[in-house]
């Protein structure tokens, strides 16, 4: 997937995410959620953005600012 590193692709195996098609059926706020909850200290928007970069198949840097100021609205 893109923008997952070998520590964030151990993460998303945890929760049985192994693919692009398996993280757009449980949605990257979802996931990110999940991983957030196991490594509270760890996981950081940094993941976020890779999340979404990965679930839409789009470079982190190039997620438009709405995308990721809804993803933190809806963290609230």
């Amino acid at each position: 997937m893109r923008n997952i590193g070998p520590v964030s692709r151990r993460w998303l195996a945890e929760i049985e995410i192994y693919t692009r098609d398996d993280l757009q059926q449980v949605g990257a706020m979802a996931a990110y959620r999940h991983i957030k909850e196991s490594y509270p200290q760890r996981a950081n928007r940094n993941l976020l953005w890779a999340l979404l970069g990965a679930e839409l198949d789009q470079d982190w840097r190039v997620i438009p600012t709405e995308v990721k100021a809804a993803a933190l609205r809806d963290l609230d």
